[in-house]
């Protein structure tokens, strides 16, 4: 039983490390763009052009407005 319980301890300390890690990644995330607003604004920019242009191009090429949500996709995961 004890290794049961050890066992569960040892894998609920690692979530809760993960967790503070994960943390740490945010707030640093969020400082990044508190300090360096142009980066982000230039960033949602991009993916709003992608965006309108994918709805302007939807009824003609469907496949290439799907690449283009995609891509903006991508740029708001970075």
């Amino acid at each position: 039983m004890s290794t049961l319980r050890r066992s569960s301890s040892e894998r609920s300390l690692a979530q809760l490390f993960a967790g503070l890690e994960r943390l740490g990644a945010e707030v640093l995330a969020f400082m990044d763009a508190m300090l360096n607003p142009g980066r982000l604004i230039a960033e949602v920019e991009q993916m709003n052009a992608l965006q309108t242009q994918a709805t302007r191009i939807e009824a003609t090429d469907p496949s290439r407005a799907a690449q283009l949500r995609e891509r903006a996709a991508r740029i708001g995961l970075r």
